[in-house]
C-alpha cells in the first residue's frame, strides 16, 4: 500500500488538549509523529467547525459529550448503526496516517470503519458498509451488504462482494471474483482471478483484467486495456485506452472503442459503432449498428495487417476504415 508522511496538525493537537492553539500559519502545518503515535481526538468543537448536522451534534452530546479518539468515534457510530455519519466523519477529517485497524474475528456491528488502514485477518461478512481512510487488505474474502470504499487500494486473498458499490482510490485486486450490486470504481487497475460483475458501471484509471468474464448493466471504461478470459458484456458502451481482448465474445448495447486492437475468441456485437486504433479480429460474426473503424492509430504508421477487420461474417455495419476479411459463413 501507498505510504504517506505521518503527522497531525497542531490545530488537531490543540483540540486533543496536547498542545496550545496554533499561533501562526506555519505552526498549523502537519508535524511528524512517532510511529506508535496514531491518534486524534474528535471533539464537539471540531464537529461544529466542520458543519456537522444538528441531529448528529445532539447524538454526540448525548453519547460522546467529551468527544473520543478518531477510531473509537468511528466504532461507536458503527455500533449505533450510523453509517452515513461515519462516512461523513472520514470525508471531513480524512485519514489518520499510520493508524491500522486489525479485525481478527467477525464483528458484531453492521459496519466496519477505519480511520487509517484496515486489515482483515479472517473472512468478513457484514450487513452494512466497510470503509477505510487508507487501504483495505484481507487475507480471505470481503463481503458487505452495502458498499466497500477505501481511499487507497482494496486487496483480498479471496473474493470481494458488495450489495452496493465498490470504490477505491487506487487498485482493486481479488484472488477470486469481484461482484457489486452497483458500480465498481478504481483510481488504479481492477484485477480478479475469476469474473467481474457490476449492477452499474465498471471504471478503472488503469487496466481491467478478469480470469473469467466481465459483465455489467452499464458501461465498462478503462484508462489502459481490458482483458477477460471469457466474454465481455455491457449494457452500455465499452471503452479502453489500450486494447480490448476477450476469450469469448464482446457485446455492447452502445459503442465499442479501443486505443489499440480489439480481439475476441467469439463474436463482436455493438449497438452503435466500433472503433479501434489497430485491427479488429473475432473468430465468429461481427455486427455493428453503425460504422466500423480499424487502424485509427495516430501515433505511428501501421502495417496492412494492423488495419484489418477479420471475422467469419459481417452481419451488420458499414466498414468506414480498414480492410474486411471474411473467413466463412459463421453463425
Amino acid at each position: 500500500m501507498k505510504q504517506e508522511t505521518e503527522g497531525l496538525a497542531v490545530e488537531e493537537r490543540y483540540c486533543c488538549g496536547d498542545w496550545a492553539a496554533p499561533k501562526t500559519e506555519a505552526s498549523a502545518e502537519i508535524c511528524a509523529t512517532a510511529p506508535g503515535e496514531c491518534r486524534m481526538k474528535i471533539t464537539i468543537a471540531m464537529l461544529r467547525k466542520k458543519g456537522a448536522c444538528a441531529e448528529g451534534m445532539r447524538w454526540v452530546r448525548e453519547n460522546l459529550p467529551d468527544g473520543a479518539e478518531y477510531q473509537d468515534f468511528l466504532d461507536r457510530l458503527a455500533e449505533a448503526d450510523k453509517p452515513d455519519w461515519a462516512s461523513w466523519l472520514l470525508e471531513s477529517f480524512g485519514s489518520l496516517p499510520g493508524a491500522v485497524k486489525i479485525v481478527r474475528e467477525q464483528p458484531t456491528a453492521r459496519h466496519i470503519f477505519a480511520a487509517g488502514a484496515l486489515h482483515l485477518e479472517v473472512l468478513i461478512s457484514v450487513a452494512g458498509r466497510v470503509q477505510a481512510g487508507e487501504g483495505i487488505e484481507a487475507g480471505e474474502a470481503i463481503q458487505a451488504g452495502e458498499g466497500i470504499k477505501a481511499r487507497w487500494g482494496i486487496k483480498a486473498g479471496w473474493g470481494i462482494q458488495a450489495g452496493e458499490g465498490i470504490q477505491a482510490g487506487e487498485a482493486i485486486q481479488a484472488g477470486e471474483g469481484i461482484e457489486a450490486g452497483e458500480a465498481i470504481q478504481a483510481g488504479g487497475g481492477i484485477q480478479a482471478r475469476k469474473g467481474i460483475q457490476a449492477g452499474k458501471g465498471i471504471q478503472a484509471g488503469e487496466g481491467i483484467q478478469a480470469g473469467e468474464g466481465i459483465k455489467t448493466r452499464w458501461g465498462v471504461k478503462a484508462g489502459w486495456g481490458i482483458e477477460a478470459g471469457e466474454g465481455i458484456q455491457a449494457g452500455r458502451g465499452i471503452q479502453a485506452g489500450g486494447g480490448i481482448q476477450a476469450g469469448g465474445g464482446i457485446e455492447a448495447c452502445e459503442g465499442i472503442q479501443a486505443g489499440r486492437g480489439i480481439q475476441a475468441g467469439g463474436g463482436i456485437q455493438a449497438g452503435w459503432g466500433i472503433q479501434a486504433g489497430f485491427s479488429i479480429i473475432c473468430k465468429r460474426n461481427l455486427s455493428s449498428g453503425l460504422r466500423i473503424f480499424a487502424g485509427l492509430c495516430n501515433w505511428r504508421l501501421l502495417s496492412d495487417t494492423e488495419q484489418q477487420i477479420n471475422c467469419q461474417k459481417l452481419i451488420c455495419g458499414t466498414i468506414a476504415c480498414g480492410e474486411l476479411n471474411e473467413t466463412g459463413t459463421g453463425k
